[in-house]
């Protein structure tokens, strides 16, 4: 039966999608100006000190716990965390490294490849995602393919490295799931970022070159990215992670190649074909499934 934390799960990854779909400009706009692992370091940074103010909220409530309560959370904040963190910074850095080699619709596909490698990871540990749920998420690779594959398929060198993101994206989300109800969501999520944000700034000061003059060109996306991209909407994905079943929630967040679309014919001006547009109706479709049919 679906209940009314089942609906919020639903409208928070929505949103999730939304925000990243439209950070999708952001990132190619940034990777001109700076590397993929310094743009991922500074901008996870900036997501890191957005939600400090909450943790710190969460650290004077939680003054009422004992003090072995308080460290045990701390505990399982700092090591849910780092797993995250780790599985955020593989996903993240081989999909803007990828994106150096490949284009922005075959590596958006390739990305969106989570929505069915996470149900089929998930079977290992003993999941099953209900009918509707392969269903859905079968609709929504077909839609994914329709909107981002609009050239002749050719195996592109950053493509492996999108591929291999996108075991990561699963694994990522597959994590949540298990940590989100289990640990405090608001250092869950904070820790995370700053893991990500350290492993990669560790990597861009041995592969790259960071100057002040490119990361002030790349103040806007880094901006955006960090602030919403971070801040905001992997925060939501945390908390709606509480509720919303893998394979559900994988299905919902790949809809970020819809709102992609749609924020590259706002933004940059990039036509929307009709085999586009039935692509989004196959990705819905795919939500739908999921959503009715659980």
């Amino acid at each position: 039966m679906l209940g009314k934390e089942f609906y919020q799960s639903d409208s928070l990854l929505m949103l999730t999608a939304i925000i990243w779909g439209s950070a999708f400009v952001a990132q190619r706009v940034g990777m001109s100006y700076v590397g993929p692992l310094t743009f991922n370091g500074i901008r996870f940074a900036l997501g890191t000190i957005v939600l400090l103010p909450l943790v710190r909220w969460r650290n004077q409530q939680q003054r009422v716990a004992s003090s072995l309560q308080r460290t045990s959370l701390a505990w399982q904040g700092l090591w849910g965390g780092g797993l995250a963190g780790l599985m955020l910074f593989s996903g993240a850095s081989l999909q803007q490294i990828g994106l150096v080699y490949t284009t922005a619709g075959k590596a958006g596909f390739i990305t969106g490849l989570y929505v069915i490698i996470v149900p089929l990871m998930g079977l290992f540990l003993g999941q099953w995602p209900g009918w509707g749920g392969w269903v859905g998420a079968c609709i929504a690779t077909i839609g994914l393919y329709l909107l981002s594959m609009t050239e002749a398929w050719t195996f592109a060198p950053g493509d492996l490295w999108v591929l291999f993101g996108a075991f990561f994206w699963a694994a990522h989300v597959l994590a949540l799931s298990w940590l989100s109800p289990r640990m405090e969501r608001m250092k869950l999520a904070c820790t995370q970022y700053a893991v990500c944000s350290v492993l990669s700034l560790l990597g861009a000061c041995f592969t790259e070159t960071i100057t002040l003059d490119a990361i002030k060109g790349a103040i806007i996306p880094i901006l955006y990215g960090g602030v919403l991209s971070v801040g905001i909407a992997y925060t939501l994905q945390v908390v709606a992670q509480r509720h919303a079943p893998p394979t559900h929630a994988a299905i919902i967040l790949s809809l970020e190649a819809v709102f992609a679309a749609l924020a590259g014919w706002l933004v940059l001006g990039e036509i929307l074909s009709l085999r586009g547009l039935i692509g989004c109706m196959f990705m819905f479709t795919g939500m739908l499934s999921a959503l009715l049919w659980s």
